[in-house]
């Protein structure tokens, strides 16, 4: 009955002590798990601040566009003035 005492309480002993080795390495996945997590944290709010950027960019450009039409516009509508001023001296 010693001897079988004596034997589970080894057994238990180096159950505790690879135990204790697993939980290091698991504490060391775990820590590298929340530095990827803080990373992958760091590079979304970066890509969001870049879509966020992007998408400024891509409203000016519109605008610049809209403008750019407006006085292309603008400038027709003075060649056509001029080529008919043109048009009405010539023909007098």
């Amino acid at each position: 009955m010693k001897k079988l005492a004596s034997a589970l309480g080894i057994l238990t002993l180096a159950l505790f002590m690879a135990a204790c080795s697993y939980q290091s390495q698991i504490d060391q996945s775990t820590q590298q798990a929340e530095g990827s997590a803080q990373s992958a944290a760091t590079a979304a709010t970066n890509a969001q601040n870049s879509a966020n950027q992007a998408s400024e960019a891509a409203k000016k450009a519109e605008e610049a566009a809209s403008g750019a039409q407006d006085s292309l516009k603008r400038a027709n509508d003075a060649v056509a003035r001029l080529e008919a001023a043109f048009s009405t001296s010539v023909t007098k």
